[in-house]
């Protein structure tokens, strides 16, 4: 048997020097290794499938890492990785100490840039253009960009900064999402090469150079005329009014058409040129192909088969609660309406939908336009719930400072994702919303302890009209305890005592609420008497509680899954306003992610290596008791 040539390559140079007629058998085989690695590891199948020639092709054309590739969002860089030299520790992706899932500066240097939020690659190759252009390089800057992270405005601000600049900037518009019959297909791929090609550039500018002798009227009409020429066979009038050059639709998985296309452009001295290639999300894999949506994200399956392993759940997700809550909510509140960011399924929203899809707006990669969207039908009295994930609201921050809480609207905002979530790693962690919500006049944050508390949450939130609420909750499962048949709202600022005790006091924040309990268990072991609150509210604060526990015990740790800057620094300021911290014998600690960004592992070793877990609540009590205390309880 010959050996696979996949295995004669190291780097993209090495694939560079094969002819082009194996480039067909190299594909098929990083194909073969992606479908192998991830059903392993799991992770993000479909779209990697999708763009498995592109990869080999741009790869083939261009002289990476000189010439810079960005991949939007980065779903899509698993056969990137393979063939830049990391097919070796591919099966390492997403897992502790492993491959990042997404493109990562610091893991390559063929990933130029850091991505896994959508829509940045535009903005971030401009400036790499730019940059090159005050340098006086020549190298290439590609942007490979998903036609759904083309919904968010950022990709068009960028196109718009892009047309005006006239730097040199290749777009690759990565279409997943339409169909090419065979005959479009080719006469597509043959007026593609026809205008991506040095003949008709240098003939259309000949032709605007001449045009422009002529008198004003007959140019402007020559002008459009052209314009309109090109769109009609090709599709791009949108993009040439932006400032660039459109070439295609292609097929982006016949290499016979992607290469001289890449090539031409790669030649051109024209400004900033977008090609469209359409490829087709799981390719390649028929169980991916067949499924509903591609195998966009997998857990670990069967390759024969496609069977992925469903682990058996214990409870029910903190998703699927809130989503059957607002169903509840929404049934007796037909003002009740849901907004979501292109993430329904990872929302809940897609239960909600079912039920009402009159009520449901999915409005794309597009937080900003979605905040503002619920803020404009909060001002008609609806009661709009705004599911995005605590790390994507960050991009919409200006929107939520601007056009809703100055304004004091009742949008309300479910934040999923809250906390450390895994083997997405750094980038879709919730760290931060606490932080960044708390901080805001006429906000309410509430954060769940556990799926019981988040049905109560949601009933608040339905209930709450005096301005904006957000309640947050973690990614998985809930802790499995019995479930409210109906949610009954909360009262506002108020938290709950859940284990009476002298001494220690903890308050949590969230989903810690287990292992404070389990803290708290180990604490009276040693014979320490110790309270267990939980605050449910960063924002109105239980002022009364707080300075309760602060009154009544020697110390008093909060505990929260998120950064510095957010509750506990909260119940600091409040005790340091009250004068509570005057009294010399009081020991406050605040327990918080650490400052940094925690790389993926499984979330329980994440928290554990934050120290908020019992073990590491345990530890901070002891630490505040101060070594000779310690001593005389271990004895």
């Amino acid at each position: 048997m010959s050996t696979p040539l996949l295995d004669t390559l190291k780097t993209p140079d090495d694939l560079r020097r094969l002819p082009e007629n194996q480039l067909r058998q190299v594909a098929d085989e990083v194909r073969t290794e992606m479908i192998s690695a991830v059903s392993v590891t799991g992770g993000h199948l479909g779209a990697g499938l999708g763009v498995v020639e592109l990869t080999v092709a741009l790869h083939y054309v261009f002289d990476t890492p000189g010439d810079r590739l960005i991949w939007d969002v980065g779903h899509q860089a698993y056969p990137h990785k393979i063939l830049t030299g990391r097919r070796d520790r591919i099966r390492t992706l997403r897992q502790a100490g492993g491959l990042s899932g997404f493109t990562k500066r610091s893991e390559s240097e063929y990933d130029p840039f850091g991505a896994a939020h959508s829509s940045t690659s535009i903005s971030a190759g401009l400036g790499m253009a730019v940059a090159r252009d005050l340098d006086g390089k020549r190298n290439n800057v590609i942007a490979v960009i998903g036609d759904g992270a083309m919904s968010a405005g950022m990709a068009y601000e960028a196109m718009n900064n892009a047309g005006a600049m006239h730097s040199r900037l290749i777009v690759i518009l990565n279409d997943n999402d339409m169909s090419i019959a065979p005959p479009t297909g080719a006469m597509s791929s043959y007026l593609a090469r026809l205008v991506s090609g040095g003949t008709y550039r240098g003939i259309r500018e000949t032709a605007k150079q001449l045009a422009k002798k002529l008198p004003k009227f007959i140019y402007e009409k020559a002008q459009r005329a052209e314009e309109f020429a090109r769109g009609f066979w090709t599709g791009g009038t949108m993009f040439e009014e932006l400032g660039f050059y459109y070439v295609g639709p292609i097929d982006g998985h016949n290499l016979d058409h992607l290469l001289p296309i890449l090539k031409n452009v790669r030649d051109t001295e024209t400004g900033p040129v977008l090609v469209h290639v359409v490829t087709k999300k799981g390719k390649g894999y028929a169980p991916a192909e067949a499924a509903a949506d591609k195998y966009h994200g997998v857990v670990t399956f069967d390759v024969v088969t496609g069977a992925q392993t469903k682990a058996k759940a214990n409870a029910p997700s903190y998703t699927k609660v809130f989503g059957e809550s607002l169903i509840k909510e929404a049934r007796q509140d037909d003002k009740i309406v849901a907004v979501t960011a292109a993430m329904p399924s990872g929302t809940g929203i897609d239960l909600f939908g079912k039920e009402f899809p009159a009520r449901t707006f999915d409005v794309g990669i597009a937080e900003q336009h979605a905040v503002t969207f619920a803020a404009g039908m909060a001002t008609e009295g609806y009661k709009p719930f705004c599911a995005i994930y605590s790390t994507f609201l960050q991009r919409a921050y200006d929107q939520v400072v601007h056009d809703v809480a100055i304004q004091n609207l009742p949008v309300r905002f479910a934040l999923d994702r809250a906390g450390l979530v895994g083997a997405d790693g750094p980038t879709h962690a919730g760290s931060f919303d606490v932080a960044y919500l708390g901080c805001l006049p006429n906000m309410v944050v509430m954060a769940a302890a556990d799926e019981a508390e988040l049905v109560h949450m949601v009933a608040t939130a339905a209930a709450y009209d005096s301005g904006p609420i957000a309640f947050r909750y973690p990614r998985g499962e809930g802790v499995g305890i019995d479930m409210p048949e109906k949610g009954i709202p909360l009262v506002i600022g108020k938290g709950r005592i859940v284990k009476e005790g002298s001494r220690i006091a903890i308050l949590s924040l969230g989903t810690r609420l287990s292992e404070a309990l389990k803290a708290a268990e180990e604490l009276e072991a040693r014979g320490l008497s110790t309270t267990v609150a939980d605050a449910r509210f960063a924002k109105p604060l239980d002022e009364e509680l707080i300075l309760r526990l602060a009154r009544d015990h020697e110390v008093l740790v909060t505990v929260e899954e998120g950064s510095v800057g957010g509750f506990g620094s909260y119940v600091l300021q409040l005790l340091a306003d009250k004068g509570a911290l005057d009294r010399g014998s009081l020991k406050v600690r605040s327990m918080v992610l650490p400052d940094i960004y925690q790389d993926q592992d499984k979330p329980e070793r994440m928290y554990a290596k934050a120290g908020l877990d019992s073990a590491g609540i345990v530890t901070k009590v002891f630490e505040a008791l101060g070594q000779e205390e310690t001593r005389k309880v271990r004895a």
